[in-house]
């Protein structure tokens, strides 16, 4: 089937258009955030609010009205009879929320009638965390697309930006989360490393484990499972990649890195374990240092740029999804700007070429 490739007019936010933090022409203060979205279809807004927001302490649908906190269209509505047609964009206000920092802008790639491939902007994580409810992936799918019960098939870290599938509602994933090693059949991510590797493919193999005396608890370690089995946190896994060596400038490498398992923080630990770390990577690089101190405090712009980029630059590129009787190919071309200027160029060249 076609490739399918990212496009700006494929994103899917609401009509109402609000600062989320706070809205200068709302007169509300900053103590607080603007929880948007899109009907898709007819809804009564005595519905669709305590869909979003009556598990929230102290709110109710008739203060709220009162107080002027629901927008329709960018307007205060106080009829708590309305009902939302489908393309009205909403807004409701939530008093002493707050959400981190956060790129919403995804992207639609791809999609079936049970199926969505969309893009992951770096920066958002993909489910809710301790510093952001609303502010996720599947959150915003669910609010600003027709999926309104999407569901996750597959994860990636927060930093990590690319192509993510989803199960457009709950059928589809109870079809689909059971057999999704056979609907995708391909990963393909893109990672810039520091360094240039002595190597220009390389099939991977190794084990992944968490270690006990490590310093950070999260972290994946290459480990031998006999030999280090007292001091692996759980059973070591077995991971293998294949990499490839795409493109190398300025002291360091645009390497392809072809997933033949999937393990947490698999490339992320393997290219460190082979000595070159993914640029920007807080866990990995630079001896895990600045992961540590941004526990404690923000990093200075001095120690981003040392780092290289504000995230690391790990972009999952391209899938192949075996589904219905056919092949669907998608690729996300789309790199933040914290990539250097010659990785953009180079995937400009590779645009008008099939998947590697």
């Amino acid at each position: 089937m076609s490739l399918s490739r990212a496009a700006a007019s494929d994103t899917g936010p609401g009509s109402t258009t609000i600062n989320s933090t706070a809205s200068d022409n709302t007169g509300f203060d900053a103590d607080g955030f603007w929880l948007t979205g899109q009907c898709f279809d007819d809804q009564p807004l005595a519905t669709l609010w305590p869909h979003w927001c009556e598990r929230r302490d102290g709110l109710s649908l008739a203060a709220s009205l009162d107080r002027g906190e629901i927008l329709v269209d960018g307007q205060r509505c106080h009829d708590a009879s309305l009902v939302l047609r489908a393309g009205q964009g909403f807004a409701f206000w939530l008093p002493g929320h707050q959400e981190g920092p956060a790129d919403t802008g995804w992207q639609l790639l791809w999609q079936s009638h049970e199926l969505m491939a969309v893009h992951k902007p770096p920066g958002l994580a993909v489910s809710r965390t301790t510093r952001n409810t609303y502010d996720t992936l599947i959150n915003l799918v669910r609010r600003q697309s027709p999926a309104t019960e999407a569901h996750l098939l597959h994860r990636l870290d927060a930093e990590t930006s690319g192509i993510l599938v989803l199960a457009k509602h709950s059928a589809a994933n109870k079809r689909w989360k059971k057999r999704f090693d056979r609907l995708l059949q391909r990963k393909c991510y893109l990672a810039l490393v520091y360094g240039q590797p002595d190597w220009q493919q390389l099939d991977f193999e190794c084990y992944l484990a968490e270690r006990r005396d490590s310093p950070i608890r999260c972290q994946m370690h290459v480990v031998d499972p006999e030999q280090d089995q007292n001091a692996c946190v759980g059973a070591a896994k077995l991971s293998r990649t294949l990499f490839q060596c795409l493109a190398s400038q300025a002291g360091m490498t645009l390497v392809q890195c072809e997933l033949k398992s999937g393990r947490k923080h698999q490339l992320r630990a393997q290219l460190a374990a082979l000595g070159h770390p993914i640029v920007a990577d807080k866990i990995y690089a630079h001896g895990g240092r600045y992961y540590l101190q941004r526990l404690q405090q923000a990093l200075t712009p001095a120690e981003i740029a040392d780092l290289g980029a504000s995230h690391h630059l790990l972009h999952a590129w391209q899938i192949e999804l075996n589904a219905y009787g056919q092949r669907f190919d998608i690729q996300d071309d789309q790199l933040s700007e914290q990539w250097p200027a010659w990785v953009q160029e180079w995937l400009k060249r590779t645009r008008s070429q099939p998947p590697l």
